[in-house]
């Protein structure tokens, strides 16, 4: 009876386990793609319900692409920036989109065409030029304005990005990790890029991995991964999970 009940027993979940250390609390907010709007007030349900809980180490962690798609990524960049000078205990993870939008910045025009095809339209029209003068300019005129465009301090703010934080026994990451690597070892482009084969595993990582990257309209909680990309910049939900000890919960702009 005893052998039988085992076998049926569901192995234990990394997740259910998983712990940040003493003192220490974090949340990480998913992918914003230029939603200021979100941002603001997703930022003020953080501050709230951070005051509502007993003193600890209170950090935010934001899981990349904060720009494109949405209309407002310059105003994104200077919120966080800001957030970052006043809170102080703010990262930032370096997504797909940042990596492209830190290409077009150089004024390169194949990355300015690749740029404009995954959302940097948006991105540019939230600068200092009209939507006339975006249509009326060729893709060569374009990527020579791009540099004229974007504020040097959001470039050099943007360059900062990390591209994997580990808290306790989490790994923040933008996209996923290559499955059987060490986070050691994994590549940049793997971080910030991957999906299928990292969504496809089911094995136990070294951490359990929180990411954005791949939208869903809720949050995903499987076995080894926390998934927290709810489509900000189209669905009005943008996500925050909350760690502390043993304990998680979410915030979101939803309710």
């Amino acid at each position: 009876m005893l052998n039988r009940l085992l076998r049926k027993r569901k192995p234990a979940r990394p997740i259910d386990s998983a712990t940040v250390p003493e003192g220490r609390r974090v949340y990480a907010i998913g992918d914003v793609h230029g939603r200021n709007d979100l941002l603001q007030q997703l930022l003020q349900k953080i501050v709230m319900d951070d005051g509502e809980r007993g003193a600890a180490k209170s950090e935010i962690i934001f899981l990349g692409d904060l720009v494109d798609r949405g209309p407002d990524s310059a105003g994104v960049l200077e919120t966080a920036m800001q957030l970052k000078a006043t809170a102080g205990n703010v990262r930032f993870l370096m997504g797909n989109h940042e990596e492209v939008y830190l290409a077009a910045a150089t004024g390169d025009e194949k990355s300015v065409r690749f740029f404009n095809r995954i959302g940097g339209r948006e991105t540019i029209l939230s600068y200092d030029i009209s939507m006339k003068e975006y249509i009326e300019l060729d893709m060569v005129q374009l990527a020579k304005r791009i540099p004229t465009l974007f504020p040097q301090e959001h470039v050099d703010f943007v360059s900062g990005f990390e591209d994997q934080i580990v808290v306790g026994d989490y790994a923040f990451v933008h996209a996923g990790i290559r499955p059987g690597l060490p986070l050691s070892e994994q590549r940049k482009k793997d971080l910030r890029w991957i999906r299928e084969e990292f969504l496809a595993t089911e094995a136990a990582h070294e951490k359990v991995i929180v990411y954005g990257h791949t939208i869903s309209d809720e949050v995903v909680e499987a076995g080894n991964r926390i998934g927290i990309d709810t489509g900000a910049y189209y669905s009005n939900k943008l996500t925050a999970l909350a760690l502390q000890g043993s304990e998680r919960w979410y915030l979101d702009t939803s309710t």
